[in-house]
């Protein structure tokens, strides 16, 4: 491989460790396929980043799942050839949609069952003013967070169907959500 190319798939593959997104083998192999002119196959790329074929092919499966490689066929070859997208807003919705969509829901998901904990404790017995206090605190924090990922979320959704959004939406969120300060001992 020469140096610059070698450059941009070690490049590459150290961003796509830190993504959450991919491994850094993954990156890598994109990063490869990208810079090719004609598609490879798992013997080419595993000669390539010198690993094993079997590693390659595992490995191949999950940035295909994320659409960012394609399986292809070349004329007279009966194995299977690998390219890179070229797509990106393509991919960027589809890593927008599975993998922080998701984390965005989970989010809203843990605020709800917050607050239905929060609701049925107050069921129990009568709260005293200061566990009163406690909770109005945790109730105003969890609208708060709620707001901004469901404007979030929104944006997302948005992305995720070529729709503009506004980054305003997310700063007149947090226009809502009350700091709190401390108070002096």
């Amino acid at each position: 491989m020469e140096r610059a190319s070698g450059i941009f798939v070690d490049g590459i593959g150290a961003a796509a460790a830190t993504s959450g997104v991919l491994t850094a083998l993954q990156g890598r192999i994109f990063g490869l396929l990208y810079l090719q002119r004609r598609p490879l196959s798992l013997d080419e790329i595993a000669a390539e980043l010198e690993q094993s074929k079997s590693n390659i092919s595992v490995n191949i499966r999950g940035l295909s799942d994320w659409h960012l490689v394609r399986r292809t066929t070349v004329g007279g070859s009966r194995r299977d050839h690998y390219e890179a997208a070229t797509d990106f807003w393509r991919v960027m919705q589809e890593i927008m949609e599975r993998r922080f969509r998701w984390n965005l829901r989970q989010v809203l998901a843990t605020i709800d069952e917050t607050e239905r904990a929060i609701a049925a404790e107050r069921g129990r017995a009568p709260l005293r003013a200061a566990e009163r206090e406690g909770t109005l605190f945790i109730k105003t924090r969890l609208e708060g967070l709620r707001a901004f990922f469901a404007a979030v979320d929104a944006g997302v959704s948005a992305l995720s169907s070529g729709k503009s959004f506004a980054a305003e939406t997310l700063q007149n969120v947090l226009r809502l959500v009350p700091a709190h300060r401390r108070q002096p001992d």
